[in-house]
């Protein structure tokens, strides 16, 4: 995979801040069923679980925004979803304009960016009364470029304790386009409900595209056998996607709490050993909670991260072992 590693419209020989090459990481990781995709509908709680979103917020309004209609792919009996055969929202529309960039300097790494994707286009957004996903899916927002400077730290270090994710961004990834994490506004699984583009993104009541997971147009570029970083939290590690020999992401049991493990990763331009997040295909995608302290989110980015609308929040999600994870404890 290439990545972006200076203010552009295409991509460049080169990983995420001029990171060069490939960790190759086999792992023992299983193939997740893309048919039947575990879905996370109510794991959502107050303290770190392999397989929750240990989130700041736990009481959601169910008509908050989001899907209004589940659609045919998810199945609420066996509870799973299909990622297979879910809709993506149609057009192609390009952002010649779009601009990320990583600096270090000293003990600070530094991302501007506009939050419009650097590599890749985007549906129509709104959705179109006449796209299949409309039925689904009604999102009434439109995309708009953003002015972000996230500041995190070019070494992180451990926090005393995991701390929650708040609603909103908790990164940034290599496309140039922020992170917000697994639940939509209602405190579902975002995956699985919210109609997404093909590079699965849309934008939230504030105008912000964002992905609540890494999308198939990054995770489709690292090649088979290899680990490659994607992204950075708002506690300044890295988000990294790890394929084994035959394709597969980690499962959920393979990581901690926080979505996260410590292995030989390429990082600040070395190979070394390092606590990193890591993407799979299950819930919840990317950061379960911060192993490090979070930096403050862009100013500016703090919108509730739903597609369809805003709305108080109220009621709770039920409770349930996790995903490919373990009973809760």
């Amino acid at each position: 995979m290439t990545l972006l590693i200076a203010v552009s419209t295409g991509l460049a020989a080169a990983g995420v801040n001029g990171q060069t090459g490939y960790a190759t990481t086999p792992t023992s990781a299983g193939a997740v069923d893309l048919k039947a995709v575990p879905l996370g509908d109510g794991y959502v709680g107050s303290t770190p679980k392999v397989g929750y979103v240990d989130s700041c917020v736990t009481s959601f309004n169910p008509n908050a925004g989001g899907s209004q209609v589940d659609g045919p792919w998810i199945d609420t009996t066996a509870k799973t979803w299909n990622y297979t055969t879910k809709l993506a929202v149609n057009g192609s529309v390009s952002w010649p304009q779009a601009s990320y960039k990583a600096t270090v300097a000293g003990t600070k790494r530094t991302i501007t960016f506009n939050d419009l994707p650097i590599n890749h286009t985007t549906g129509t957004f709104p959705i179109a009364s006449d796209d299949p996903a409309h039925a689904y899916d009604a999102n009434p927002n439109h995309i708009a470029a953003q002015a972000f400077t996230m500041t995190v730290p070019a070494t992180p270090t451990a926090a005393n304790k995991p701390s929650c994710v708040g609603l909103g961004v908790i990164g940034v990834l290599s496309d140039g386009v922020v992170l917000y994490d697994a639940l939509d506004g209602e405190g579902r699984d975002a995956g699985a409900h919210e109609v997404l583009d093909a590079c699965a993104g849309h934008p939230d009541s504030g105008s912000i595209y964002h992905h609540h997971d890494v999308p198939p147009c990054i995770v489709d570029k690292v090649p088979n056998g290899t680990t490659q970083l994607v992204g950075y939290a708002l506690d300044g590690y890295g988000i990294y996607v790890t394929k084994d020999a035959s394709g597969n992401l980690p499962s959920n049991t393979q990581l901690d709490a926080c979505h996260g493990t410590t292995s030989k990763v390429l990082w600040n331009g070395k190979l070394q050993s390092v606590y990193h997040y890591v993407a799979t295909i299950e819930y919840p995608y990317t950061v379960g909670c911060y192993h490090g302290t979070p930096a403050s989110a862009p100013a500016g980015s703090k919108h509730t991260n739903n597609g369809g609308g805003t709305g108080p929040q109220s009621g709770g999600p039920p409770g349930g072992p996790p995903p490919g994870g373990p009973p809760p404890t």
